[in-house]
């Protein structure tokens, strides 16, 4: 419990501000899942159509600061190594 108004008031706005992260990297993650089922799925169109939607969800969330700006690198970078990898494999085939 704090003893003072001020951090009662930052306790309050630390908890908004928790829900408000929280719900950054709940959707960036579920993008990232959904990407990774298509390509699972082999269904590389629809997720080579997808991928500037998982990427601006990532890069969405480290505007925000709910993420670091080189997580969000890294993800970008693993969600594209991902579809392409699987684009040349299908190429091979």
């Amino acid at each position: 419990m704090p003893n003072k108004r001020q951090a009662a008031k930052r306790a309050r706005r630390d908890e908004r501000r928790r829900e408000i992260n929280a719900l950054h990297v709940s959707r960036m993650k579920t993008a990232i899942r959904n990407f990774k089922k298509l390509i699972q799925a082999k269904d590389l169109e629809t997720a080579k159509a997808k991928l500037p939607f998982v990427v601006s969800m990532i890069q969405h969330a480290a505007s925000k600061g709910s993420i670091h700006k080189n997580e969000a690198a890294r993800r970008v970078s693993r969600v594209t190594q991902l579809l392409n990898k699987a684009l040349a494999s299908n190429e091979q085939k």
